[in-house]
């Protein structure tokens, strides 16, 4: 597997040099430190990067705001780091394409566990991909995942989708016409370690029906069972595997 690497986007020197120590010690050795937005844009057009952890509040542009033009050349999971602890900034956080987020001021420390915690779940399996050529391929008609390739394809296309949203969709591609609390999706998605926020889950739910639903404000495919949960519809055209 190809050496991690990892982009950190911060206008405070300190913080740069403080989180890169932390990571080289950790044996991430592959460290880009940008400090303006637009710089790392410009960064992730040249490089392909496996995480990156982002500052909310940049000179320019905010990360929340250079948030979604990443999203269009990259899958890498992002942490946000922000000062702000409002549940409507860290919801903004998620709907522009964040995975996770770190309040400021932070331990160092905990930042390198988010970090590992995303790259854990996100990184290639290469060799599990081998080893499943023909499998890991869940067919509901009008979308298609393809777990070994990482890849959500819509009525034929290739849907660009975040690393969470992913990962939220192949489980309920796993588990068809089986109904889950938000709870449980956050322990079995996000895992246990996790700080739990049920609005988190509502959000992803959302960015998933915005891919693969024909209407989002009208979902047929990943629906809400009031009172108990969330499923996704297995038709007689699928999955197959």
């Amino acid at each position: 597997m190809e050496e991690v690497s990892i982009l950190l986007v911060d206008d405070e020197q300190a913080i740069l040099h403080m989180l890169r120590t932390v990571l080289l010690k950790e044996q991430f050795l592959d460290i880009d430190t940008i400090t303006t937005g637009e710089d790392a844009i410009a960064a992730c057009k040249k490089k392909t990067y496996h995480c990156i952890v982002l500052d909310v509040m940049l000179p320019g542009r905010s990360g929340l705001e250079i948030c979604p033009f990443l999203r269009q050349i990259t899958d890498a999971p992002i942490l946000f780091l922000t000062a702000k602890t409002t549940d409507y900034d860290k919801l903004t956080g998620f709907a522009v394409g964040g995975d996770d987020y770190v309040v400021k001021p932070f331990n160092p420390l905990e930042v390198v566990a988010r970090i590992k915690s995303l790259l854990r779940r996100y990184l290639p399996r290469q060799t599990e991909a081998d080893r499943l050529p023909q499998d890991g391929i869940y067919d509901f008609g009008r979308f298609q995942v393809m777990e070994p390739a990482g890849e959500l394809r819509v009525e034929g296309q290739l849907v660009n989708c975040p690393a969470l949203v992913y990962q939220l969709l192949l489980f309920f591609c796993k588990h068809p016409n089986r109904i889950f609390t938000k709870s449980e999706l956050y322990e079995r998605v996000w895992g246990s370690g996790a700080i739990r926020d049920d609005n988190t889950v509502m959000v992803h739910i959302h960015r998933i029906r915005e891919r693969i639903e024909a209407d989002p404000s009208n979902p047929e495919l990943l629906v809400n069972v009031r009172g108990m949960g969330y499923k996704l519809i297995q038709t007689d055209m699928g999955p197959g595997r």
